[in-house]
């Protein structure tokens, strides 16, 4: 049997997931999560084979639980189920170690496949999603310009500074750290600070071996 946990924030979708799956003879729902940290944690007492996740959950969810459950040796493979199909977020899952990227709106029988596919340890990716990743391969993106001070701030959020501490530390106000840090996420293409200290390095913008550990 392989074992799954579902991973969703709306009952309904939970409910339906679990009946679609159960009816497979091969496939047993073990438990329902609510949020990313909620799945983390049965995860982690349940030992599940397939973990099937929300991309975005109040509570937290997604990528942010697919790096701590890697990080945590968890032998769980996550596949997200979603959505929202960006290349943003597709891009995000996949780096962070998810073995799948599958959409709500795929008929049962494959998404069953797909599952057992994950469990075999292949990588699933719905269609539309893998035809992105091809894309984005094939286009390589034009380089981010990033002005002195906009690296400097950003090289500090890689050190782990707040707000307030890149302000005192580069002599400038917080609104100012604020407006930099959103004009860096909008050149980007990024709208939170992990996401643009990882495509930072990406580019080549930050150098890893400069920042203090």
């Amino acid at each position: 049997m392989i074992r799954i946990i579902l991973a969703d924030d709306h009952p309904v979708v939970r409910e339906g997931l679990r009946a679609m799956l159960s009816a497979e003879p091969d496939l047993d729902v073990v438990a329902d999560a609510v949020s990313g940290p909620h799945a983390e944690a049965l995860a982690a007492e349940l030992r599940p084979d397939i973990v099937l996740m929300d991309l975005r959950m109040p509570g937290g969810g997604g990528v942010d639980s697919i790096v701590r459950m890697g990080a945590a040796g968890l032998p769980c493979r996550v596949i997200v189920l979603t959505t929202y199909e960006t290349d943003g977020d597709i891009l995000r899952a996949v780096e962070a170690g998810a073995a799948g990227y599958l959409l709500k709106d795929m008929p049962r029988a494959e998404l069953a496949e797909a599952v057992r596919a994950a469990a075999r340890g292949e990588t699933v990716l719905a269609p539309s999603v893998a035809a992105r990743l091809v894309d984005r391969l094939r286009t390589k993106p034009e380089r981010p310009r990033l002005s002195d001070r906009e690296t400097a701030v950003l090289r500090l959020v890689a050190e782990g500074c707040t707000n307030a501490e890149i302000g005192r530390r580069l002599f400038i106000g917080e609104s100012t750290v604020k407006t930099h840090l959103l004009r860096t996420f909008g050149k980007l293409g990024v709208d939170d600070r992990t996401a643009a200290v990882t495509n930072a390095m990406r580019y080549g913008l930050l150098d890893p071996c400069r920042l203090d550990p």
